[in-house]
């Protein structure tokens, strides 16, 4: 018997942005979701703007299970994941612990196929970067939403992730920032 989707099914219990006020909570589960749709963007961008040749489908993939260790870990909070490179790279191990340990629940016949899902391989690289890009946008848009419900907890990290994210030299963050995330600010009677 497996625990594997016993577990993933956990990622919905699972809240990003523990130390600050939210006007809605965000489980890593929703945020997956967002993080595949917007790798999938991304990667269509490139493929149709930019010359690329990646699989969007493989991206969106890789996306949905990019924080899935957080089912055994928890989501730890940036301010505490980023405070010393020596705590960074314990979380960095902690991660690699968690991953591995939901790719053991993996029945052996199918582990294969999972294995570049919870490990990340070289042959993925190029879908990683899009991913982390897209997990960045995702984070940012998330304290656009917040400010633009009046919420001034998300003030500063929204100037930090704008910072951030402006500092992708991926031609499709661009693209993406210009076209897509305007509008996430506006109101549902303003989109019309």
């Amino acid at each position: 018997m497996s625990h594997l989707f016993a577990y993933l099914a956990r990622m919905k219990f699972i809240k990003r942005w523990g130390l600050m006020h939210t006007t809605y909570p965000e489980s890593i589960q929703e945020h997956s979701h967002r993080v595949a749709v917007i790798a999938h963007t991304l990667a269509t961008i490139r493929n149709r703007l930019f010359g690329g040749r990646v699989d969007p489908a493989r991206a969106a993939l890789l996306a949905l299970y990019h924080d899935a260790g957080e089912v055994l870990t928890g989501d730890l909070p940036a301010p505490v994941k980023y405070f010393n490179p020596e705590i960074r790279a314990a979380y960095r191990d902690i991660e690699t612990a968690a991953n591995q340990r939901l790719l053991g629940m993996v029945p052996e016949a199918l582990r294969e196929d999972y294995r570049p899902l919870f490990v990340a391989a070289d042959a993925d690289a190029v879908y990683w970067e899009l991913v982390k890009a897209a997990d960045k946008l995702c984070a940012y848009l998330k304290c656009v939403e917040e400010a633009a419900a009046g919420n001034r907890e998300f003030s500063r990290a929204e100037q930090a992730l704008r910072s951030t994210v402006d500092a992708l030299t991926l031609p499709e963050v661009r693209y993406f920032l210009e076209t897509f995330a305007p509008s996430v600010r506006l109101t549902l009677d303003e989109l019309g």
